[in-house]
């Protein structure tokens, strides 16, 4: 967490940016690897049919989640840090959570009501409306622990946010998850671990918050602001929510649950590096607010080119491993019942579309703090349109492979329009000649050694760690060696050496002196 001291040594902010953003990466990636873990142990101890089945009524819970929280979430910190009173702080948090229960209640009621359509509609007809019932049943807990965490989000705080919901609710859900497993419960051991962790989730990061604030006292609500700006959010979020759970929804529509658990081993290996660019994305929308209330877009424009740049640097090692290697990790990671039908196909064009957009850097967040929901919400409207349009078209013809290819050109689309709008409305870019010359440089060099040496070797579950390690040092020697460093770089790096307790060799005098 940023402290006083810290902003005077760094106006810019970008100090307590690295360092925020380190500890989310650590704490999401701890979080997206128990998501991981989840899915491959549902995986390997269900059959293909199964684990479709329950990744549909993932699928649901999620597009029900993303109405219910009806963009409060990201309302609630972008108010709150822009307020001093703590009766303002609390009123923000109030007034959002009263608003999204209300909104989740009249979900749930839509969706119980509709089950059997559901169930029709998606599900092979084998299927038990109870297990659509239990990730239902999930959402008001999930909703509220949203808004808590959005709450923490709004002191800029990430060490409470990684507690409670990184590790905790995460950890947790899988535990639960494993011995529900093992006492038989099948399909629904996934939608009964969600809705206890969920609810231990809930009960936790709003004890964290109460430490930021009591959560009892003296109110000053602001719904109406909250309102105008949250609502555009609402549908931007569920918008979105469909660039990543529409290809899922429609290959069980048009496809077997099979086909729909197949398609699901290869998407949560590429979103991880989502969750690599989404790391400092959780201090970047507070930050945006602040700087822009005090008129500090320059030193904006700076923070989004360092974040931009070194989100790229950590994941690029990650996207070059998936690309040169997806068979041989889809292999390694879920075992051999899923490979085949384009497996290694649709990992690596589902990696290609979270890297292209994650080079864009975080024109979302960014318009977000700036208070340009609206164009949020055209951006991705224009995405979604785009992916129902591409999933339509492919699916029928090529299955998985259609709906990651039409996975990753939506994702790429969603980023970089949002770029466009942000440029043309700050004059806001990823893009400096040391950012440039990295986004050409690495995949030119790097690239055809690796898939060379993917036509004479496969990697396995000890090999992979290792080629992704040779992987992040080649990236940091073609930075260093190109001249792709710059002054600010130090910060990082600093921040790096500091919780590594060690000095990293050679890079240093690669960076540029002020």
């Amino acid at each position: 967490m940023t402290t006083s001291e810290d902003v005077a040594d760094d106006p810019t902010g970008l100090s307590g940016v690295v360092s925020s953003a380190s500890l989310v990466l650590v704490g999401s990636l701890l979080g997206s690897s128990s998501k991981l873990v989840e899915q491959v142990i549902i995986a390997r101890l269900l059959p293909p049919g199964s684990y479709g089945k329950v990744s549909l009524g993932i699928a649901v819970m999620s597009l029900g989640l993303t109405f219910a929280i009806a963009g409060f979430d990201q309302g609630i910190p972008r108010f709150m840090s822009r307020f001093d009173d703590e009766r303002d702080k609390r009123g923000t948090w109030l007034t959002g959570l009263v608003l999204a229960s209300l909104v989740t209640l009249v979900v749930m009621a839509l969706l119980l009501t509709r089950l059997e359509w559901v169930i029709d509609t998606l599900f092979d007809k084998d299927a038990s409306p109870k297990l659509v019932a239990l990730f239902v049943l999930a959402i008001p807990v999930l909703v509220g622990q949203a808004l808590g965490v959005g709450g923490v989000r709004g002191f800029e705080n990430t060490i409470y946010r990684t507690y409670a919901r990184d590790l905790l609710y995460n950890g947790l859900r899988l535990g639960l998850l494993v011995v529900f497993l093992v006492a038989g419960l099948g399909v629904f051991a996934a939608g009964y671990a969600y809705v206890i962790a969920g609810a231990v989730g809930f009960l936790t990061i709003h004890y964290f918050l109460n430490r930021l604030m009591s959560l009892r006292g003296p109110v000053r609500t602001h719904g109406r602001q909250l309102l105008w700006f949250s609502l555009p959010l609402l549908f931007s979020a569920a918008v979105t929510k469909l660039l990543s759970q529409i290809d899922t929804v429609m290959l069980g529509a048009y496809l077997s649950n099979a086909s729909v658990g197949i398609y699901n081993v290869a998407y949560p290996l590429a979103l991880g590096l989502g969750v690599i660019f989404s790391s400092f994305g959780f201090i970047y929308l507070p930050l945006t607010s602040r700087f822009d209330a005090s008129g500090r877009r320059a030193e904006l424009n700076r923070v989004h080119k360092l974040t931009a740049k070194w989100t790229v640097i950590i994941g690029f090692p990650v996207f070059l491993t998936f690309a040169a290697f997806p068979t041989d990790v889809v292999g390694a990671v879920f075992g051999g019942n899923y490979i085949g039908q384009g497996i290694g196909i649709t990992l690596a064009f589902l990696s290609t579309g979270f890297f292209v957009s994650g080079m864009a850097g975080y024109c979302q967040n960014a318009l977000a703090g700036l208070g340009y929901t609206r164009s949020i919400l055209a951006v991705n409207v224009i995405a979604a349109v785009a992916n129902i349009a591409l999933n339509v078209l492919l699916i029928p013809t090529y299955g998985i492979v259609g709906a990651a290819a039409a996975s990753a050109l939506s994702f790429a689309t969603l980023n970089w329009v949002a770029f466009a709008f942000l440029y043309y409305v700050a004059r806001i870019s990823p893009f400096s000649r040391y950012t440039v010359k990295m986004y050409v440089l690495l995949p030119l060099l790097l690239f055809p050694p690796a898939f060379a040496l993917s036509s004479v070797i496969s990697l396995n579950l000890l090999t992979i760690p290792v080629f992704a390690i040779v992987a992040g040092l080649a990236t940091l020697v073609v930075c260093a060696a190109t001249g792709c460093f710059q002054p600010e770089d130090e910060i990082p790096l600093e921040l790096i050496e500091g919780r590594l307790g060690v000095r990293v060799p050679y890079i240093r005098r690669y960076i540029p002196e002020e």
